[in-house]
């Protein structure tokens, strides 16, 4: 499966270093295998580009070396493949998506979070506002309806509280209304 105890060598300037160390288990294997076949990948690049930059008639081992490079990456996609098998993590294709356009999924996660916080003042501000208006309208009706005073939430209370919704047993539809109504 991996390579035991082998690790990639480290780039001076890998995210790795300054960032949290890997998963234990198959993912950080797995991470770390993916972060040897990038490294393999550079390699074989600078390898290439040393030797189109070599001199085109000197005989040489240079052939030797970008063989050496390719075998180097085929044998990381490898154990990457063997590694599939025992990860079952998805991942969503957004991401792969970026990925391909040459997008860095960090942005796309940061930008999702300033989205989240956005939309999450917004419905902050809109559960204040209904709070308000619960607030004034529990007012205005205990000023209107002296009666209904004691079955609303008090005014000023969060919106945790709820209303007291025990009625007072009907009156007598004879009797008038205290308010000057008369329901008939």
């Amino acid at each position: 499966m991996a390579r035991g105890a082998a690790t990639p060598p480290t780039v001076p300037d890998s995210p790795r270093m300054s960032e949290s160390p890997p998963p234990t288990g198959v993912q950080g294997e797995l991470e770390l295998e993916l972060m040897g076949l990038a490294h393999a990948l550079y390699n074989l690049g600078t390898t290439v580009v040393n030797d189109l930059t070599k001199e085109k008639d000197k005989p040489g081992s240079s052939g030797k070396q970008v063989g050496m490079r390719v075998n180097e990456v085929i044998h990381h996609l490898a154990t990457i493949d063997d590694m599939s098998q025992h990860v079952h993590t998805m991942v969503p294709m957004q991401v792969l998506a970026d990925i391909d356009n040459s997008r860095n999924p960090l942005l796309l996660t940061r930008e999702r979070v300033e989205r989240a916080a956005t939309e999450n003042q917004f419905m902050n501000g809109k559960i204040q506002a209904i709070d308000s208006y619960r607030g004034h309208l529990d007012d205005v009706l205990s000023q209107t309806f002296p009666e209904l005073a004691q079955y609303l939430s008090a005014s000023g209370s969060s919106h945790a509280t709820h209303m007291n919704m025990s009625f007072p047993p009907p009156e007598d539809p004879d009797q008038k209304p205290s308010n000057g109504f008369h329901s008939g």
